[in-house]
């Protein structure tokens, strides 16, 4: 059977028929259709478990709550990394997420980021790189970023590039749809969010700022595994991908490389996130205020 070590990456432990095999598998009297079942739904959950953070079905990350900058995001292990002094997070899409951010507005929100991972277009791009967006395309619109906010972010993230990312409602997962949207719009990634928060935010004054780190590179291809809708909290649906790799087995092996782009992309924005401190980088807080405030 396929094991998933701890990095999220996968080591082969196979047992052939015929051959010499560990004690627990010459033992097994399980019917091989069944042991090939529970070796495609451990594996799928181990893999798409430990890139988001997850140690069992179900569980979630708790989302911050306190006023400041708004940090946009998808993910429940992107809104983990997010939350912190100074910062509360929405993790949401599509309609959900404009209305949780008018009222964050309501509430005096100070700024409002998209904050968290992409796929890539720009074919130079790889799992881990960073974007700060210099605008976000939505349709045929550019929505510019606050320069301040976008040179602040740009002046802490080692290596990051600046430029346009694009707004997508439905998931870019294939190499020659990412070439495409990178043609048609010269932005060099793409996400669920960025395009939604920019709009609210354009509409009632608000500093908006984006920055994302690589996850899929244009090149990669997403399996439909890890296409998948996200749970309210913003964590994978496991039953679903197990699911999908017992109805397309053939994916596995692009899901482990999914899992393990994964891996350096969550290290990235953990490193990012520590060095961007308290409001993610936002340049308009009196910074002596600020500190006594929320350290």
């Amino acid at each position: 059977m396929h094991r998933v070590g701890e990095n999220g990456t996968a080591s082969a432990l196979t047992c052939h028929a015929g051959r010499t095999a560990p004690m627990a598998c010459r033992r097994s009297n399980i019917p091989q259709d069944v042991k090939e079942t529970a070796r495609f739904l451990g594996v799928a959950a181990l893999t798409m478990g430990a890139p988001f953070g997850i140690n069992t079905l179900g569980s979630g990350v708790r989302m911050s709550g306190q006023a400041g900058v708004v940090a946009v995001t998808c993910l429940a292990l992107e809104a983990g990394i997010a939350r912190g002094p100074g910062v509360s997070v929405l993790c949401n899409q599509g309609s959900g997420l404009r209305a949780a951010l008018r009222a964050a507005i309501e509430r005096g929100a100070s700024g409002i980021i998209s904050f968290g991972i992409a796929g890539g277009l720009a074919p130079h791009l790889a799992a881990g790189d960073w974007v700060v967006a210099s605008g976000v395309a939505s349709g045929e619109d550019v929505i510019a970023t606050d320069r301040a906010w976008a040179q602040r972010l740009l002046e802490i993230l080692p290596g990051a590039i600046h430029a346009n990312v694009v707004g997508a409602n439905n998931v870019i997962a294939s190499p020659k749809e990412k070439f495409q949207l990178h043609d048609e719009t010269g932005a060099a990634a793409v996400d669920m969010e960025s395009h939604i928060a920019a709009e609210v935010a354009a509409a009632h004054g608000i500093p908006f700022a984006a920055c994302r780190v690589i996850l899929d590179s244009a090149h990669r291809m997403l399996p439909p595994a890890a296409t998948l809708g996200l749970r309210r909290d913003g964590t994978p649906d496991v039953p679903a991908v197990l699911r999908s790799v017992l109805q397309q087995p053939g994916q596995l092996p692009n899901l482990i490389r999914v899992a393990r782009d994964h891996h350096v992309a969550r290290r990235a924005l953990q490193s990012g996130r520590k060095q961007l401190g308290i409001g993610l980088g936002f340049p308009y807080y009196n910074s002596l205020a600020f500190d006594r405030v929320f350290a």
